[in-house]
């Protein structure tokens, strides 16, 4: 049986342009370091999860610097329930009791946090998995939250247990494990000046890391498409005054404020770009890094 040689030939034309159309990419980003929020439904499926290992460890071996952040929600309330453990939520946040931070470390700093790295290793490049409280590397405080009451219209502080957030973060294991060739992998538990350990949300960290590293960018993979207008158009690009119009006339509303927060207090310690993109559009990271219509949402000065 022959082999008709345009079938052979074609698609490798193809892939040879894809390849010429991102060589401008792959020179602006050389020696770039770029953090990677990783949740959601990319995490959870085996498909999606596999593909954003292999895209990882393309990006390390172009000579770019990966840095992946990653959550852990699904997997949390997966151990909750088999542990009998109730959990609830004030505005999105988990309350966090003693027993519990016990088994978020567990869980964020154990079983998921290899689980990624393992992704990236066997695409072939090296990762290594540690969280926040490595060498100090995030130092948390107690998140403080208050509301009002409706009936009395009294301001009260609502206690969130051992829900904590950034309040400095200290990049030298990062530097050390990315100057040596490695792929850090963190996972988003940090720890107090007391030793006390707090259970911090993923974004809020991938935003304090990519700020100290002064990140070239952060990609916060998420289950939307990115920053909608009120049509459900998408918004390709928003600077750090669109956003704040954005906010306030209602086009930004409800999750994906704390989001856009997070990418506009990350351009402002010194990242020169964050983007919103919807993590399960394969190979969404490649996407945004080498084209110049990437699919996301970027946040920008």
């Amino acid at each position: 049986m022959s082999i008709d040689p345009a079938s052979e030939v074609y698609p490798a034309a193809e892939r040879a342009g894809v390849l010429a159309q991102a060589l401008p990419f792959l020179r602006r980003y050389a020696g770039a370091t770029v953090v990677v929020k990783y949740g959601g439904h990319a995490m959870g499926e085996e498909h999606l999860a596999i593909q954003f290992g292999r895209d990882i460890a393309l990006l390390k071996q172009v000579g770019i610097n990966p840095v992946v952040v990653h959550g852990g929600g699904p997997q949390i309330n997966a151990m909750l329930k088999r542990l009998a453990i109730t959990s609830t939520f004030i505005d999105g946040l988990r309350v966090t009791d003693a027993a519990m931070v016990e088994v978020v470390e567990m869980v964020l700093a154990g079983t998921v946090n290899k689980y990624v790295a393992n992704l990236i290793t066997q695409a072939g490049a090296m990762a290594v998995g540690i969280c926040g409280k490595d060498g100090g590397m995030i130092r948390a405080r107690k998140l403080t939250r208050t509301k009002i009451d409706p009936d009395s219209h009294i301001e009260r502080a609502l206690d969130l247990g051992f829900v904590g957030e950034p309040s400095a973060v200290d990049a030298r294991v990062i530097h050390a494990l990315t100057g040596g060739g490695l792929v850090p992998v963190i996972a988003p538990v940090g720890v107090d000046a007391d030793g006390q350990t707090y259970n911090i949300n993923a974004d809020t960290v991938a935003s304090a890391v990519a700020g100290a590293l002064h990140a070239d960018r952060l990609l916060m993979l998420t289950d939307v498409a990115g920053v909608l207008d009120k049509d459900k158009k998408l918004i390709p690009s928003l600077t750090l005054s669109e956003v704040e119009d954005r906010v306030a006339d209602g086009t930004i509303t409800g999750g994906m404020i704390p989001k856009v927060e997070c990418c506009v207090d990350a351009v402002r310690q010194g990242v020169k770009g964050a983007v919103i993109l919807d993590g399960r559009v394969p190979h969404a990271c490649l996407l945004e890094l080498f084209t110049e219509a990437g699919p996301g949402t970027l946040v920008k000065r």
